[in-house]
């Protein structure tokens, strides 16, 4: 005679965990506390061999904010288009670049700083507070709270990396017109074998950051 399983006894599959969405608590918490205006800020470009870092900061409207905001990592191409033109409409934006002479003068990380600082200031008004992605606070002005992970967690740093990352692919694909060859419009700087090859075969460029090992090494320098 069969018997009927257990279903106490029966193992369950995990259940799939909820995505991690940015959320606008961290700003309507400060906007209880009477901080406002908020801003989020983010990067785009600390990791290609060559063209400028990319800071945004920006203040969303409570009221307008866009839906569908995410890291700008988890979007593609043609859907960070769209919000980036939705945040332009109804945001506060600010823009800034480190270009790749600050880059091989202070390092990368400092450009970064140096530029998402630049971008807050660059905004049309003054924030209160603002959240950066990360784990550097920077010189704001302001009070500012560092968010590792932020952009997938709070949302006006979401709409930051969307606009520093358009702004900066945006800025390559012009490069890659200007420097045919190398595939700048379809790499964006960073060091993909297609980018490797052509840095041995044409040389650096004026917009390769030659701190970074692989331009020093075609360019002959020691990378010590």
């Amino acid at each position: 005679m069969s018997r009927r399983p257990d279903p106490a006894a029966t193992p369950r599959l995990p259940l799939a965990e909820e995505p991690v969405r940015p959320t606008f608590l961290r700003e309507r918490r400060a906007l209880k506390r009477g901080l406002w205006p908020v801003a989020g800020c983010d990067e785009a470009g600390r990791g290609p061999l060559a063209g400028p870092v990319v800071a945004a900061a920006v203040i969303l409207d409570p009221k307008r904010i866009p839906r569908g905001l995410d890291d700008s990592k988890k979007l593609t191409a043609e859907r960070r288009a769209v919000l980036y033109e939705r945040i332009c409409a109804v945001a506060e934006v600010g823009i800034a670049l480190g270009s790749t002479a600050r880059i091989d003068r202070d390092n990368i990380r400092q450009a970064s700083l140096w530029a998402l600082a630049r971008a807050v200031r660059a905004l049309p008004i003054a924030p209160k507070l603002v959240f950066v992605d990360g784990c550097d606070r920077i010189d704001a002005g302001c009070d500012c709270e560092a968010v590792v992970s932020g952009d997938a967690l709070v949302l006006s740093i979401a709409a930051a990396s969307i606009v520093a990352k358009v702004t900066r692919d945006r800025l390559m694909e012009q490069v890659g017109a200007a420097c045919p060859g190398y595939g700048f419009e379809r790499h964006m700087g960073y060091g993909v074998p297609a980018h490797k090859r052509a840095l041995v075969e044409f040389g650096a460029t004026p917009h390769h950051r030659r701190s970074f090992a692989p331009v020093r090494a075609v360019c002959g320098e020691s990378t010590a």
